[in-house]
């Protein structure tokens, strides 16, 4: 089962309380944007097998959103950190990288 630590109020929380939210860091686009850029949005995603970076809300406890990194391949959980972040924080990054050499975070994603 999928555990998660919420990094508003420091639950350790399996994914019975929470609820998904899709993927994170996402670019999203507005009005004046073109229909390509508006597709792209709504229906291109990585689905990588590997780490992926997800926006949980700890629906049946704070009820905040947070971010996650994680393997989708054996739910190992790297960290979670605030939603308002843009990027991943460096200690999640150095943490991945440490555990799967080779791999690099791509922020156009």
């Amino acid at each position: 089962m999928l555990t998660l630590t919420c990094p508003y109020c420091g639950t350790h929380a399996d994914e019975t309380e929470l609820a998904p939210g899709g993927e994170a860091h996402l670019k999203r686009f507005g009005p004046g944007s073109s229909d390509e850029d508006f597709e792209d949005y709504l229906f291109r995603r990585a689905n990588p097998k590997g780490v992926h970076f997800e926006r949980w809300r700890h629906a049946y406890g704070c009820g905040k959103w947070f971010l996650a990194a994680r393997c989708t391949t054996t739910l190992e959980v790297y960290g979670t950190y605030p939603a308002q972040t843009t990027e991943p924080p460096e200690h999640i990054l150095e943490t991945i990288a440490a555990k799967r050499p080779g791999w690099s975070w791509e922020a156009d994603t």
